[in-house]
């Protein structure tokens, strides 16, 4: 389950979004990949959170450069990703944070998409204030104690009550759920994207104010700003399952990759890489922060990051 943002993503292709799970079946259509009889060309998924532009971004980097393929992206929302991975119109997802429906439907039922393997990257999802904020009220951790705070958070979008803001509509988010069976004083508000939250929490920070907000690890943000999560009433396994009463905190989830099952079966040494693309936390971060807050282009922090760890990547190739 995750949530996620809006970071230009270099060399981008126009992808029609298509619509959920609900509507045509989409998984009639064999791989482009198998479809061009050894064209080494590989299509790539690319969520919208500097996190996964990251991943890309040295996936292709070393597809071009070490294996010798053209790379198009395509950026897409999480859940319309997968109904396109699954009609092949992109040969991979480098990082899921957990699709249980789509997963049933696409990878055991019809058996459309493959599982790639872990990402070597576990993500949380979480409520953090500021650590400054902690700092003045250390008890403000504890969901129990939030509504004693409300008026902290007060804003224009929240009214009288207090603002618990949030990315994308588009994220997987059970914050709605568990503001009202946690019967909490807070509105959900969003910011819009990724970058649109990172730009309003820097303004909080810059001018010590309070602020509640979704976010989660890795980010590279943490860095900059310091913030403390929250803690909500502790995750048991089957406690999200009915999204409507979600009142727990959100897993770990260890971050998943996902390839076409025409192209994982046909498309030679790149998938065998995909497969192999293993990395940590501080790898992804460290290139999310030559992207974000370095301003490097995606294609620039990869070469930095591939020059500087070659021991790492040598082996996806081996």
């Amino acid at each position: 389950m995750r949530t996620r943002t809006a970071y230009s993503v270099a060399a981008v292709t126009s992808l029609a979004l298509l619509s959920g799970c609900g509507a045509a079946d989409m998984t009639k259509q064999a791989s482009p990949f198998a479809n061009a009889q050894g064209a080494r060309t590989v299509t790539l998924s690319v969520q919208s959170w500097v996190g996964a532009q990251a991943n890309v971004a040295v996936a292709q980097y070393l597809l071009e450069h070490k294996l010798g393929y053209r790379v198009d992206t395509v950026q897409v929302d999480e859940v319309p990703a997968w109904d396109a991975l699954s009609q092949g119109r992109v040969d991979a997802i480098m990082e899921d944070w957990g699709h249980p429906d789509q997963e049933k439907r696409y990878v055991d039922d019809k058996k459309t998409i493959t599982r790639a393997g872990g990402l070597g990257v576990t993500g949380h999802i979480g409520w953090y204030v500021p650590t400054y904020l902690v700092k003045q009220h250390p008890d403000i951790t504890d969901w129990k104690n939030l509504d004693k705070y409300s008026s902290l958070f007060r804003t224009a979008e929240s009214g009288s009550k207090g603002q618990l803001m949030d990315g994308s509509p588009s994220y997987v988010t059970n914050d709605k759920a568990l503001v009202t069976n946690l019967k909490l004083n807070y509105q959900v508000v969003f910011a819009g994207s990724e970058a649109a939250q990172i730009t309003q929490m820097k303004q909080f920070a810059k001018e010590k104010k309070p602020f509640l907000t979704y976010w989660y690890a890795p980010q590279w943000l943490f860095k900059k700003v310091p913030m403390t999560e929250v803690k909500l009433p502790a995750y048991k396994e089957g406690c999200d399952a009915d999204a409507a009463k979600v009142a727990c905190a959100y897993p770990h989830t260890p971050l998943q990759k996902y390839l076409n099952t025409d192209f994982a079966k046909k498309g030679g040494k790149a998938a065998a890489f995909l497969k192999k693309f293993k990395w940590t936390t501080e790898d992804q971060n460290e290139v999310s922060l030559m992207i974000a807050d370095q301003k490097l282009s995606p294609a620039d922090a990869a070469k930095k990051w591939v020059d500087d760890h070659p021991a790492t990547w040598k082996a996806w190739l081996s």
